[in-house]
C-alpha cells in the first residue's frame, strides 16, 4: 500500500500541500539535496520513492544499516561517470543516514558539494544532532510529523477497498469503532497501523458467505500495546522532559502528570526525572514555597532507594506539588545577576571589617576591626556595610512565603540606606 504518486501520499500537508516548496520542487523535477526526519511510519521512504518516480535522474539507494564505505564509493564513482558520459545526474537515497558515522558521512561531502549527486537522507533522529553539519548545511531539512487519526483512518479504508495491493479481495467488513481503535493506537505510524489491520484480517476466519468481520475485539487483539515514541538520547527524550518542565512551571498538574507518565512508560531513568524536579523546585518555585525543594529532594532520594514501579508515587507527589505551588524565579535571577557582575565587572575587595581577624597580627592590619556582631543588636540585625559597593541582586516577589521575606528585606534595606546617609553616603 505504499503510495505511488504525490496524490496518493497521505499526511505532511505542511510541506506537501499544493503550492508548497517541496511539492513544487517534486513536480518540476528540481530536487536539491534533502533530509527527511521524523518518527517511524510517517512516510520518509515513501516520499523518496515518489521523488524517484517523478525524476529523470538516476535513482540509487543505500542503507545506513546495511551499506558500507565500499558501497558508497561504488555508487559515487558510478554517478561521476554517468554525469560525465551522459549528463544524467544521480539522486542517492540513504535510509537511516544517522547510522553512518562521521567518517562515513564525510565520504559523501565532496560529491554533494560538487553537485555530482543529490542526496536524500531519511532519519528518525534530529539531523542537527546526528548528521554532519556540512551535509546539513548543504541540504534542505524537512520534518515529517506523525499522521493524524483521520489520516490513518483514510489509509485503513483505502487498504480495505484496494483489491490489487490491499485487502479488498478478501471481502472485509470492518466496524467503525474497530478502525478508529487501530488508528488511535497506531500513534501516527502508518506502517504499524496497516500491519495491525492485516493481522486482524488474516487471523479472522471467513463467515459462510466468505466475508470477514473485524469488530473491536479483533482490532484490540491485533495491535500491540502502544510503543511510545521515545529515544533515550534524541528528540523525544529532550522534548518530553522540556514539556514536563514547562508544564510544572506553567502550573498545569494534568499536563505535568501526562508527560511524567510518558517518561515512566518509556522506561526513563528515574534519577534523570527527579534531578529535573529538584532543579525546578529551586528555579521556578524558590522562596515562594521553600518546602518544594525539601519535597523534591526527598522524592529524589526515595526514587533512588525504591526504583520503578513504586518510585512513580513520590515522583508524582513532588511534581504535583511543584506544579501547584506558588512560583518565584527570584533565586535564579539573583544568582545569575551576581555571577554576571563577577564575570564582567571589577572584582570587589572584602571590606576590612569583614576580613578574618582571628590570627595573630590581624588587628595590626585592621582586619576585623569595627565588625558588629548581628546577634548583639535588636532583632539580630545591624546596619553595616557587607559588600563595599552599592549593589542589589535579590528582588523578592510577593508570591507565597516570599511575600514575608520581601517585607523583612525591604525593612533591612531601609535601615542600611539610613546608615549610609548617616555616614555620608559611603
Amino acid at each position: 500500500m505504499r503510495p505511488r504518486s504525490i496524490t496518493e501520499y497521505v499526511g505532511q500537508s505542511h510541506i506537501l500541500a499544493p503550492g508548497h516548496l517541496l511539492r513544487r520542487a517534486i513536480e518540476a523535477d528540481r530536487i536539491q539535496s534533502l533530509i527527511f526526519y521524523g518518527p517511524p511510519g510517517t512516510g520518509k521512504t515513501s516520499l523518496a520513492q515518489i521523488i524517484a518516480h517523478h525524476t529523470r535522474n538516476k535513482f540509487e539507494r543505500l542503507s545506513g544499516v546495511e551499506s558500507n564505505v565500499a558501497d558508497m564509493r561504488r555508487v559515487l564513482a558510478g554517478a561521476v561517470n554517468r554525469l560525465a558520459n551522459t549528463g544524467q545526474p544521480t539522486i542517492l537515497f540513504i535510509d537511516e543516514i544517522h547510522r553512518f558515522n562521521k567518517s562515513q558521512q564525510d565520504v559523501l561531502l565532496p560529491d554533494v558539494e560538487a553537485g555530482t549527486i543529490r542526496l536524500i537522507g531519511a532519519t528518525t533522529h534530529n539531523p542537527f544532532f546526528f548528521v554532519n553539519s556540512p551535509l546539513v548545511s548543504r541540504s534542505q531539512v524537512f520534518e515529517l510529523r506523525p499522521l493524524t487519526e483521520e489520516d490513518l483512518l483514510g489509509l485503513l479504508r483505502r487498504a480495505l477497498a484496494d483489491e490489487e495491493r490491499g485487502l479488498g479481495h478478501l471481502k472485509v467488513r470492518a466496524d467503525e469503532d474497530a478502525l478508529r481503535h487501530l488508528a488511535r493506537v497506531g500513534d501516527g505510524d502508518a506502517r504499524k497501523t496497516l500491519n495491525a489491520l492485516e493481522i486482524a484480517v488474516l487471523t479472522t476466519p471467513p463467515e459462510p458467505d466468505g466475508s470477514r468481520h473485524i469488530d473491536l475485539a479483533a482490532a484490540e487483539q491485533s495491535i500491540q500495546k502502544k510503543a511510545v515514541v521515545y529515544d533515550g538520547d534524541g528528540d523525544a527524550h529532550y522534548d518530553t522532559i522540556s514539556a514536563f518542565i514547562k508544564s510544572m512551571r506553567g502550573s498545569d498538574p494534568d499536563a505535568t502528570l501526562y508527560w511524567l507518565a510518558k517518561m515512566i512508560h518509556a522506561g526513563e531513568d528515574p534519577r534523570f526525572i527527579t534531578r529535573r524536579i529538584v532543579i525546578q523546585a529551586a528555579e521556578d518555585v524558590g522562596l515562594a514555597d521553600p518546602m518544594a525543594l525539601v519535597l523534591a529532594n526527598a522524592a529524589h532520594q526515595a526514587a533512588e532507594f525504591i526504583g520503578w514501579p513504586e518510585a512513580r508515587i513520590p515522583i508524582a507527589e513532588a511534581a504535583i506539588y511543584i506544579a501547584t505551588a506558588n512560583k518565584s524565579n527570584s533565586v535564579i535571577r539573583s544568582i545569575d545577576a551576581a555571577l554576571e557582575d563577577v564575570r564582567s565587572g571589577r572584582t570587589l575587595a572584602v571590606p576590612e571589617h569583614l576580613r578574618d581577624g582571628h590570627y595573630k597580627g590581624a588587628k595590626q592590619l585592621g582586619h576585623g576591626v569595627g565588625y558588629q556582631y548581628a546577634h548583639d543588636h535588636p532583632g539580630s540585625f545591624v546596619a553595616q556595610d557587607y559588600l563595599g559597593a552599592d549593589k542589589r541582586y535579590y528582588e523578592p516577589s510577593e508570591q507565597g512565603t516570599e511575600k514575608k521575606i520581601k517585607e523583612r528585606v525591604e525593612r533591612w534595606r531601609g535601615m542600611m540606606e539610613a546608615e549610609r546617609q548617616k555616614s555620608g553616603g559611603k
